[in-house]
């Protein structure tokens, strides 16, 4: 056997110990493939490019840096693995010493070592990518909102790029693993797994440092949402808060109160709670910046997918603007649109053709001389009415003040009315009104300065107007589902100029808005939601790697205890204790803070994100508690072999 067999035998042997390292060093390897394919893929491409030029340039700009995340991140996830099993295998490196090995041999081992993992991790996540690719097309297409779907493609590049990146990766670690052994004498290697640990200690002070910093991070988020104090100083402030709460919160918080319930011997002394306990304090110290980082990790994931999802939701589009399509009519006194009557009725005709149920009102704006654009009272009912919302009063001389974009909405909700009267200019002459009130909802959109006026006070201002603006609105509860009439009928639409060449009308549709929005945020979706899987499988390695590294010293432990009458059941009780807190305490506090962003997030928006917020704790809580009966079998199997 030689040398580089004996490096490969190392790591057959340690398959316990390296199949977290394998498994998720090949996860990143595929999500990274996939970002390359999506990136490469020519069609793909194609279908943003002709919706819109920045769709295009921004979906690649967010792959490229999401590979670049996933990279990052990766690196040091493979560096804390590394790190892990070198303090892991402290005493086989001084037994190996002991008996003649050289330190450049050792690290030559290990530098084998890594890079046989590595190039296996390169070769399975590319085959399973691969594999995968068509389904990963098919959902890229969905989300992207691609009618015609996405052709299987495997861009060499893709390969080329995966296998050169995470070759320099694991080049790079394997480098840094070599470093790292040189630290430690022959004595305190072969000594390292039995140097006692020094009993936890918990400042009271920075334990309620912890929850003031985190209720501080949150206030600080609020205050950014409820207030509209859009300052990006004031966001990244309350993350930053959050963040040393966190940390706090598993380095001193979580070893206090595990304290205080050691204090108390009615729940210390019951049952095995005693052994519970005290291994808890231990666990909760030594894996406390595990614990933070799964924590902020897990919370990033959350809050980036859901974010997407909503930027993503119909209701946001409709947030904007409540109309399925309008057109807009302009006739000037020697220019009328000969194609109105006809292009209202191609819509009507279109929308009763497809079975679309639809409400059509149409409305005559006027507008004074200083900017201000009015509606009579008649013509808002009638619009409020299709839309669902409540119908107003006025009287001559008052008028209403109603928003057109969703930043009027929220002002007019927070500040209300800033003025109590209005002031309008028609031809030299001015007429004063009293304003009543702010309107809560968008019935008038895309537009600015749209007060609502009585039936007489709009004569009086439109009285020789020249130009007459006729806009039809058409309200479809199923709106998103028109992309192929409203592309039907915008491409006839657009056809129709009249002899002078001049179009002297606007069709506009929300769904083909919405698509182009959906695209963009589809790519949003795919790459936060690639980045969080790669953080969340990363955390959970994070998890079974702290296992394995107690693994020994917890077996020769429980083999201890059971002598003096530790049963079977009773070892499943006390394990499984300690492993629910490693499991789910981290995540818990990665639900709060996603919870509260979506909280916040929901003070932004009409449209509730309560679903996407609940599928997304569903589906990783789901995935968790998988992950975390698996390990608890491997880990009991294990503890059992040692019992008497």
């Amino acid at each position: 056997m030689n040398f580089r067999q004996f490096a490969f035998n190392n790591v057959f042997r340690n398959k316990r110990a390296y199949v977290a390292h394998f498994l998720s060093s090949a996860f990143s390897v595929m999500i990274f493939f996939i970002y390359a394919l999506l990136l490469f893929h020519p069609d793909l491409k194609g279908n943003i490019v002709s919706s819109s030029g920045t769709l295009s340039m921004l979906g690649s700009i967010g792959l490229r840096v999401s590979q670049c995340i996933v990279f990052i991140f990766s690196f040091f996830f493979l560096l804390y693995s590394a790190s892990s099993f070198i303090k892991l295998r402290k005493k086989e490196f001084g037994i190996l010493l002991l008996l003649g090995m050289s330190r450049k041999q050792l690290n030559r081992m290990l530098f084998i070592e890594n890079i046989a993992i590595g190039a296996a991790a390169i070769i399975a996540g590319i085959i399973v990518g691969a594999v995968f690719s068509k389904l990963i097309l098919l959902i890229s297409a969905s989300m992207l909102a691609i009618v015609d779907g996405l052709p299987f493609y495997l861009p060499g590049k893709a390969i080329l790029l995966t296998a050169g990146a995470y070759l320099i990766l694991f080049l790079l670690v394997a480098s840094f693993t070599s470093v790292m052994t040189r630290k430690g004498t022959l004595i305190e290697l072969i000594k390292a797994e039995d140097k006692p640990k020094p009993e936890p200690k918990a400042s009271v002070l920075l334990s309620v440092l912890s929850a003031l910093l985190i209720l501080l991070g949150y206030a600080c988020v609020f205050l950014f949402v409820l207030r509209r104090m859009f300052s990006f100083l004031l966001l990244l402030g309350g993350v930053a808060l959050v963040i040393v709460g966190t940390y706090f919160l598993f380095t001193q918080l979580s070893v206090y109160v595990m304290r205080a319930m050691k204090k108390r011997p009615r729940i210390f002394l019951k049952r095995t709670n005693l052994l519970t306990i005290s291994e808890l304090i231990y666990r909760l110290r030594d894996n406390a910046v595990m614990f933070f980082m799964v924590a902020v990790i897990s919370a990033t994931a959350f809050t980036g997918i859901g974010t997407a999802l909503a930027i993503g939701d119909p209701g946001l589009a409709a947030m904007k603007n409540p109309y399925a399509f309008t057109y807009d009519s302009f006739n000037e006194s020697d220019h009328k649109n000969s194609f109105e009557q006809k292009h209202v009725r191609l819509i009507e005709d279109t929308l009763r053709r497809e079975g679309f149920d639809y409400r059509k009102v149409s409305f005559i704006p006027t507008y004074s001389d200083n900017g201000f654009m009015l509606i009579k009272l008649d013509d808002y009912n009638r619009l409020a009415k299709a839309l669902g919302y409540e119908q107003e009063t006025l009287r001559e001389g008052e008028a209403f003040a109603t928003p057109s974009t969703v930043t009027q909405t929220s002002e007019f909700k927070l500040d209300g009315l800033t003025q109590d009267s209005l002031t309008l200019t028609k031809e030299g002459s001015e007429m004063t009104l009293h304003l009543l009130k702010a309107l809560p909802h968008i019935v008038v959109p895309n537009t600015t300065n749209v007060y609502v006026v009585s039936d007489a006070d709009y004569v009086k201002v439109n009285a020789g107007n020249l130009l007459k603006i006729v806009l039809v609105q058409f309200v479809v509860p199923d709106w998103h589902h028109t992309l192929r009439i409203a592309q039907e009928l915008r491409d006839t639409i657009n056809n129709d100029v009249d002899e002078s060449g001049y179009m002297n009308y606007n069709f506009q549709a929300l769904v083909i808005d919405w698509v182009q929005s959906r695209q963009l945020n589809g790519m949003l979706l795919i790459v936060s939601g690639l980045v969080g899987i790669v953080f969340f499988t990363f955390a959970a390695s994070f998890i079974y790697f702290r296992l394995y590294a107690d693994l020994a010293r917890d077996e020769e432990q429980y083999r201890m205890i059971s002598k003096v009458g530790l049963s079977r059941r009773e070892l499943g009780r006390t394990v499984s204790r300690q492993l629910l807190l490693m499991f789910f305490l981290p995540m818990l506090v990665a639900v709060i803070h996603s919870s509260v962003a979506f909280l916040a997030l929901q003070q932004l928006v009409d449209f509730s994100v309560a679903s996407h917020t609940l599928a997304i704790f569903a589906t990783f809580l789901a995935i968790q508690v998988i992950y975390y009966w698996i390990t608890r079998w491997r880990y009991l199997n294990h503890l059992h072999q040692k019992m008497i």
